[in-house]
C-alpha cells in the first residue's frame, strides 16, 4: 500500500538447492573422479584426460552425466581455457577452490582446519603429497574417489557450506565449472536448514577476514590415526 512505511523485512531467498541423487559407492567414486580431474588446472595434460573422463562418466545417471559433459564439450570447443580458470578461481574470493578458505578466510585459524583435514587423510590410511594444500577440493574428491572411506564422506559434509557458496558464486557468473560442482553437490546428502542459512551469510558476506566473531562451522573435528591401517 502507498505510503505506508513498514518495517517488516523479506524472507531472504535462499538458492535453489538440489535434490540429491541416490548412488551407489562405485558411481559416487566415479562422479568424484571424473570432478576431482574437471576442476583441476587445465593444462594439455588436463586435455589429453578428457577421453578418460569421458569414460568414467559415461555409465553414471543422466542428471550427472550430462552437466559433466557439457562441461567437457565446452572446454574442448573454447578458446584461452586457461585463462578462463584463472580469472574464475584466483581472481574472485566466493569462487575458491580450497575449502577451508570459505570457513576461516585469510586468517591464522586456517592453518589449524588445515591441520586437522591432513589429521583426517592420515586417519583413512592416506597421506598427502601433493603440491596444492589438503583442503584443494579436486584434491579432496579424488580422496574421496580412491579411499572409500566414510572419513572422505564426513570431510566433504564438514564443508558442504563452502562447496555450496561456490557452487551458487559460479551459477551466478554462468560459469561452465558451475555444471560440474553441481554434480559434486548432486553426489553428497540434503543441506540441512542450518548449513542452507550458513552459507546464504556466506554468499553475502564472503569470507571471514578477521579472527574475531569467526564461527568454524563446517571445520572437520579431528580424527584419531587407526593403529590398524
Amino acid at each position: 500500500m502507498v505510503g505506508l512505511r513498514t518495517r517488516v523485512t523479506p524472507r531472504r531467498r535462499l538458492p535453489a538447492s538440489l535434490n540429491a541423487l541416490t548412488l551407489s559407492r562405485p558411481e559416487r567414486a566415479r562422479a568424484h573422479m571424473a570432478a576431482s580431474v574437471l576442476l583441476d588446472y587445465p593444462d594439455a595434460a588436463w586435455f589429453a584426460k578428457l577421453p578418460a573422463v569421458r569414460g568414467l562418466a559415461a555409465p553414471l545417471p543422466d542428471k550427472l552425466r550430462h552437466p559433466l559433459e557439457r562441461f567437457m564439450d565446452a572446454a574442448e570447443a573454447a578458446h584461452s581455457w586457461e585463462q578462463q580458470y584463472v580469472r574464475t578461481f584466483d581472481l574472485k574470493r566466493k569462487c575458491s577452490l580450497y575449502l577451508t578458505y570459505f570457513a576461516t578466510g585469510d586468517t591464522r585459524k586456517r592453518g589449524t582446519a588445515l591441520v586437522t583435514i591432513l589429521e583426517a587423510y592420515r586417519a583413512a590410511g592416506w597421506e598427502f603429497d601433493a603440491h596444492e594444500l589438503p583442503d584443494y577440493l579436486p584434491a579432496v574428491l579424488e580422496f574421496s574417489a580412491m579411499s572409500n572411506s566414510e572419513i572422505a564422506d564426513a570431510l566433504l559434509s564438514s564443508h558442504r557450506e563452502g562447496i555450496e557458496v561456490l557452487r551458487a558464486a559460479l551459477e551466478a557468473m554462468d560459469s561452465p565449472w558451475a555444471d560440474v560442482v553441481r554434480a559434486v553437490t548432486l553426489s553428497l546428502p540434503p543441506v540441512d536448514e542450518a548449513t542452507r542459512e550458513r552459507y546464504l551469510e556466506l554468499i553475502s558476506e564472503g569470507p571471514p577476514t578477521e579472527t574475531v566473531g569467526l564461527s568454524l562451522n563446517g571445520i572437520l573435528p579431528p580424527f584419531r590415526v587407526r593403529e590398524d591401517v
